[in-house]
């Protein structure tokens, strides 16, 4: 059953990808809620906007910002989600994939009802999930998880470890053995 999503239970449990717009589309639309946090919200029939100087992990959600630049947290910024961009989430459920695009160095995670195509993925939950971005972005910054590994090429050999750690459920040490 897809759970609808409405001004009363958005903010609760929730994965959304919000997309960063710019002022004018919100100069003449009136606030409709201010959270204790300070982030204010505009509901629409399809959605709402949300204006926040913080995303990620908000509160009980896991909230993504595709900005339209180049994104600093703690910077105000204002960005629109349709109702049908909500998906629910909680910390045990195995419901998250990884994306990673190498040549960006970017990581993201996707809720799994956002897969097109019948993509084969591996899913996990929140905390295994955090787990292995943070892994890989470690390995795309230092090079001391490499140490006493055979290989001719660091930038093949990090490729070929982090598609691993996002494509099986082999742990960094398991899939490093292959590599002695």
């Amino acid at each position: 059953m897809l759970n609808k999503y409405n001004k009363h239970n958005f903010h609760s449990y929730t994965f959304c990808i919000w997309k960063e717009v710019r002022i004018e589309e919100v100069k003449d639309l009136k606030i409709n809620f201010k959270s204790k946090s300070g982030s204010q919200y505009i509901f629409t029939a399809d959605g709402l906007y949300r204006i926040s100087n913080h995303w990620g992990r908000v509160a009980n959600c896991y909230w993504r910002l595709l900005p339209l630049n180049q994104f600093k947290n703690q910077s105000t910024t204002i960005a629109y989600a349709k109702w049908s961009d909500f998906y629910a989430t909680d910390a045990t459920s195995k419901i998250f994939y990884i994306k990673v695009n190498t040549s960006t160095q970017e990581v993201n995670f996707y809720h799994m009802n956002s897969l097109e195509n019948n993509e084969k993925v591996v899913v996990r939950n929140s905390n295994e999930t955090a787990k292995i971005i943070k892994i890989i972005k470690d390995i795309f910054v230092d090079d001391s998880w490499s140490k006493h590994l055979k290989y001719e090429n660091i930038d093949v050999l990090r490729n070929e470890i982090i598609s691993e750690l996002i494509n099986t459920e082999k742990n960094l040490i398991a899939i490093k053995r292959n590599y002695l």
